[in-house]
């Protein structure tokens, strides 16, 4: 793939340019990016370490046809800010695989992806979209350096746990009031209903919040009375996709966006909120459950319209502190206990700071963050 450095930006930054992708490099990092490839097995892969300064990275590996190393990169600074406000040992690294997440060769890239990286020992991979826990096994097995483990493998699990979800379950009691709303009765839309959509319902639900509508790859379902979530688990487990529910109506899978709800949690893709339907959010509060699911643009939209938004690495931490606490050999009770004392904590910081200064809470926690890096790096 041919790569140039084109010069700076207006801001005097290094920009790295990959084909179409623009790499901008700053005082943080990235420190490396490896771009990966294997003629025996056809394994294409990049690792991007952003940052190590707090210690040795954390981040999971993504698997999709469409992962690229802007996207790879973006993500790794986004567990840098993550793990930094977080307050965990870690920096913040990524890696991509470029393939379909049903490939059957999936296991031989995992492995392969293994070997390649064993050497990188400031990187420690964990799951993301397209990966899971069964996966990492895989890559334990031949470097000895993974997190979210299996439970026979003596991990913790952040899929079968639901440790994003339970994250964002917590953060959603803390940011409500802020937003206006009750956290029980509220309605909720989750775009996006695979492991961290799952588990969000589900905890949410037991705070006695409503779920109207999900979607995944195949169309939305909606019910503005509440959609049964056993229904809803057990028809997606069964046809792969949300819209074979009976008890709710078919829709087309951006209709999620303009849907009326109060809360609305974004959980697959980057970038799915945007100025082309930003202006179609009827939620009073935005819960990032993906990593970079809204622009920024769309984003300080959504602020001047008096909708908050919890960003990305406060609001979906629950799964890198999951897995920061199985690195340190924690329980699964202190590894839960630690996702709500952390999140609650950050999302109560940001949203008052957020008031206080007139800045939108992406903009407070990235300083927050950035801060404790750069004192870090000195």
């Amino acid at each position: 793939m041919p790569r140039k450095l084109s010069g700076h930006d207006k801001d005097g930054d290094f920009i790295m340019t990959t084909g179409l992708t623009e790499i901008v490099f700053d005082e943080l990092g990235p420190s490396k990016i490896i771009h990966i490839y294997s003629p025996k097995t056809g394994l294409k892969a990049i690792v991007v370490i952003d940052n190590t300064a707090l210690g040795p990275a954390i981040g999971g590996v993504r698997v999709s046809p469409s992962v690229s190393a802007i996207e790879v990169a973006r993500l790794a600074r986004t567990m840098t800010m993550k793990n930094s406000i977080a307050g965990l040992p870690h920096g913040g690294g990524k890696a991509g695989i470029i393939a379909d997440h049903r490939d059957p060769k999936k296991e031989l890239y995992f492995r392969e992806f293994a070997k390649q990286t064993k050497d990188l020992h400031e990187y420690t991979p964990g799951p993301d979209m397209g990966s899971d826990e069964e996966a990492m096994g895989w890559i334990y097995d031949e470097i000895k350096r993974a997190v979210g483990l299996p439970e026979r493998m003596g991990g913790l699990p952040l899929d079968k746990l639901g440790a994003t979800g339970f994250g964002l379950s917590e953060c959603a009691e803390v940011s409500c009031p802020y937003a206006g709303i009750g956290l029980k009765g509220a309605r909720v839309a989750i775009q996006g209903f695979g492991s961290v959509g799952r588990a969000a319902a589900r905890f949410l639900s037991e705070k006695g919040a409503i779920i109207v509508a999900a979607s995944d790859t195949k169309g939305t379902i909606h019910n503005p009375e509440g959609l049964d979530l056993k229904c809803l688990f057990e028809t997606k487990d069964s046809t792969g996709s949300v819209t074979n529910c009976r008890k709710g109506i078919a829709k087309k899978m951006e209709e999620i966006f303009s849907l009326d709800c109060d809360i609305l949690i974004p959980a697959a893709t980057p970038d799915v909120i945007h100025k082309g339907n930003v202006n179609d959010i009827k939620a009073k509060l935005v819960l990032e459950g993906a990593n970079i699911p809204a622009t920024k643009e769309a984003e300080n939209i959504l602020y001047k319209k008096g909708i908050i938004v919890v960003p990305d690495f406060i609001a979906n931490a629950g799964g890198v502190i999951m897995a920061a606490m199985e690195y340190a050999k924690k329980i699964e009770k202190e590894a839960f206990e630690a996702i709500a004392a952390r999140i609650k904590t950050n999302t109560r910081l940001i949203l008052e700071q957020s008031k206080t200064e007139g800045a939108t809470p992406r903009k407070v926690a990235e300083e927050i963050a950035k801060e404790r890096v750069l004192k870090a790096l000195k």
